[in-house]
């Protein structure tokens, strides 16, 4: 019998996509439709599997990513949706996402999730210039794109995601600029941007043979853009890389950065649960072996858990601090002694005023001129790695 109970987020990894982008390290290739299939099966049995675990909670967000999620037929996504809803508890205003590249979510399979139960969409965009596009190895184009959102909008999503790079090659500040520009003047304005600058990965393409990229300073001007154009549109700067309107934050994402509890399935998938860390095996041919000899009762459970990780109280006082600095909002002086069970002074005694001295940390106050929250200065955005350095202790 499901009940009532703590809350929790799901995520569900989809490791596919038409061709692997130049830039990506994301657990992701191409594969087959038989592959797809016997690993949507799979995942559905890993599903059915676990949920016995989580009969205290209640689900309140959910994220499909990947890969291409949108790759998948749209009865794949809604039989994974229709699992999802018979082991678990959902709250009334579960959010639901899942990430669409524009050359694979037509519009006959966003009105399908629409109307499973997804209510929240996530655009892998990254430029509206094609020539930026192709340099990326991005499939689809700029006109794609706009086909895409449209049909979203028209499917009856109103709270919809859009990606966006920068740094990019063969980018300048200005084609920066007009990609913002042109999805500002989207009708309607998208609810949320994630802005992100390119990171070359170890193990990419680009890893290997580097393409010529915008230099430093024209990066730092892009930054610049992102937040003085965002904000006068009225999205508002929630998470270093993150702007929504009012009430459109990404509430799974921020589950992340507040350490909630969240469970993965599919291969690769993390999990977080009651302090332990854990993820998935990422070999994809066992993973589907596995769960496949369970469903056939030829074998129990597949041990696809790799690096399980009670989190001793000083980890968790590290994460505390490093993943809740990444809201603007910053991190709440009661709740990290009500967690804790120490002053956030007692903990770090000298690292706080150091960094409010230098102007990367600020004090927020409440009504009774008491310091309640501390978060990141406008600098200390611009810095976050050495900040959050600063809250790491040196004998873990």
């Amino acid at each position: 019998m499901k009940t009532k109970g703590k809350p929790l987020s799901i995520y569900l990894h989809i490791p596919f996509c038409a061709r692997k982008c130049l830039y990506c390290d994301f657990l992701s290739a191409p594969a087959d439709d038989v592959t797809k299939a016997r690993y949507v099966e799979s995942l559905i049995t890993e599903i059915k599997a676990e949920a016995p675990k989580y009969k205290a909670y209640e689900v309140r967000t959910v994220f499909i990513g990947g890969g291409t999620p949108s790759i998948l037929p749209a009865e794949a996504i809604a039989g994974i949706m229709d699992t999802l809803k018979e082991q678990f508890y959902f709250a009334k205003e579960a959010e639901i996402t899942i990430e669409v590249n524009p050359g694979s979510a037509e519009a006959e399979k966003l009105l399908a999730y629409y109307r499973s139960g997804i209510n929240r969409l996530s655009i892998g965009l990254q430029s509206s210039h094609n020539s930026e596009l192709q340099q990326l190895g991005r499939i689809h184009t700029y006109q794609d794109f706009l086909r895409t959102y449209q049909d979203a909008v028209k499917s009856g999503f109103n709270n919809i995601n859009i990606d966006l790079m920068s740094a990019i090659p063969g980018q300048t500040t200005e084609s920066y600029r007009e990609t913002l520009r042109q999805i500002l003047h989207l009708s309607p304005m998208p609810a949320h941007i994630s802005a992100y600058s390119l990171i070359i990965e170890e193990g990419t393409p680009f890893y290997e043979n580097t393409p010529e990229l915008p230099d430093e300073d024209a990066d730092r001007e892009m930054y610049k853009i992102t937040d003085d154009m965002l904000k006068e549109s009225g999205l508002e700067r929630y998470e270093i890389s993150n702007y929504a309107r009012k009430g459109y934050a990404c509430k799974h994402n921020k589950v992340y950065w507040r350490r909630g509890d969240y469970v993965g399935f599919g291969i690769g998938a993390a999990s977080l649960v009651d302090n332990v860390r854990f993820h998935n095996d990422d070999d994809i041919s066992a993973y589907i072996a596995g769960w496949e000899a369970y469903k056939q009762n030829t074998l129990g459970k597949p041990d696809i858990l790799r690096d399980v990780q009670p989190l001793t109280i000083p980890e968790q006082m590290e994460e505390y601090m490093f993943l809740g600095l990444r809201l603007t909002e910053g991190i709440s002086l009661k709740e990290f002694e009500d967690t804790f069970g120490k002053s956030i002074y007692e903990v770090y005694p000298d690292v706080i005023d150091k960094l409010v001295n230098q102007g990367l940390l600020v004090k927020k106050n409440g009504a009774d001129g008491q310091t309640k929250r501390l978060a990141l200065s406008s600098f200390g955005l611009d810095v976050s790695n050495v900040v959050m350095a600063e809250f790491l202790f040196s004998d873990n």
